[in-house]
């Protein structure tokens, strides 16, 4: 099969929060944007035929999932990581944010621990503070150009916490964990009764050096840890809304479901249920040739920031299309950083402080998109530094 990831195709007037959104977020529509964790790609063809023959039916109401689209996430996970998951487990959410905040308010009371790793995908700091629940923060460690875990620090911030957030891979540092690591989280986490919340919406998403290693699967046990997965960022469909909690202890699966129930939140859309299907079911020769797109364009991106940008330093991916850009050289506050990559740079990236601590003189910048553009924002921030820094 033929996929054209080269593909330019316009998105501004679409609606499209990373191109209509450019004044809300930047201030200017003159940028270039590679923020939001969307990618620039056409979806596989077979979740467009999904879409387009749903819509053949004239009357859109209320939905039921089928049983096909079980079996479809079953066999994607049997296939892809190596899990058995039962059908019993999987409880369909109206997104990954959404799950992260029912299962906080589900499994803990106000006031315990919810323990997070920073610099982290900014919703897990609101799952804790915006439920009255307590934020425990582990802070990843940045030596010799990669993150790591303090685990003597993580074993203290264990014994104070109820439930973990975890980031697997990690979003936006790109760490894609070790099994050894995983093990050891793991190990230190039963023994303090440490219930996990594995949000792996990233896994599919995995350059061809790495692996990634579905938590659940490293234990005996999985009855504590809760699985977030969706074919939402693997798929570029992510406005559809819809995502599965992986979810063994069925006590777990009743607190969960309460809370959706108690908001009345629903995950039926009729057309989110067919393009998850379709998705899953034949969308793996699409994800395979995007991978190796984007293996590509990071590689690209890689040689060029550190060939034209010595003051910039690339904190190398493991996973995901999201890459960690170390822009401390610069000696610019965060608010000067933000102002210059947008008002001299004009490109549009997510700012390192969003992510919480250590993301301070970060930017995260996005390669989901035409390897042209990646390389015109790149060209952009190299001939700002040549004019900042003459």
């Amino acid at each position: 099969m033929n996929f054209d990831f080269d593909r330019e195709i316009s998105r501004t007037g679409s609606g499209a929060l990373k191109y209509d959104g450019r004044v809300g977020q930047f201030g200017t529509e003159n940028v270039l944007p590679l923020w939001v964790a969307d990618m620039d790609f056409a979806v596989p063809e077979a979740v467009t035929r999904a879409l387009q023959s749903r819509a053949t039916h004239p009357i859109y109401g209320y939905s039921l999932a089928p049983e096909s689209l079980f079996e479809a996430l079953i066999d994607w996970m049997k296939l892809r990581h190596g899990w058995e998951i039962q059908r019993e487990w999987i409880m369909l959410t109206p997104g990954v944010v959404p799950s992260l905040n029912a299962v906080v308010m589900a499994l803990t009371e106000p006031g315990e621990g919810i323990l997070v790793q920073p610099p982290v995908y900014f919703p897990f700091f609101s799952a804790a503070n915006k439920t009255g629940r307590r934020l425990v923060q582990n802070p990843l460690q940045l030596r010799d150009g990669g993150y790591s875990i303090d685990f003597e620090h993580f074993e203290s911030c264990a014994a104070e916490s109820k439930l973990m957030l975890l980031c697997s891979p990690h979003n936006p540092v790109g760490r894609v964990w070790h099994r050894d690591e995983l093990e050891q989280l793991l190990e230190i986490a039963q023994r303090h009764k440490l219930t996990i919340l594995s949000d792996e919406i990233h896994a599919d998403l995995i350059y061809p050096e790495y692996h990634h290693h579905a938590l659940a699967t490293l234990t005996d046990d999985a009855r504590p840890i809760v699985t977030a997965v969706s074919p939402s960022k693997t798929f570029n469909i992510p406005g559809l809304g819809l995502s599965a909690l992986i979810v063994p202890d069925p006590a777990h699966r009743k607190a969960i479901h309460e809370v959706f129930d108690m908001v009345h939140m629903s995950a039926a859309n009729p057309f989110s249920l067919v393009a998850f299907e379709a998705a899953y079911r034949e969308g793996g020769p699409w994800l395979d040739a995007l991978l190796a797109y984007l293996a590509g364009t990071r590689d690209s991106v890689t040689a060029y920031v550190a060939a034209e940008m010595q003051q910039i330093r690339l904190i190398q991916p493991e996973g995901s299309y999201l890459l960690w850009l170390d822009c401390r050289n610069l000696k610019m506050s965060d608010l000067k950083l933000k102002q210059f990559m947008i008002e001299q740079a004009r490109v549009g990236l997510s700012p390192g402080t969003a992510f919480g601590h250590g993301g301070q003189g970060f930017m995260r910048l996005n390669i989901g998109a035409p390897r042209k553009l990646v390389m015109t924002a790149l060209q952009r921030v190299r001939q700002a530094l040549q004019n900042e820094f003459p």
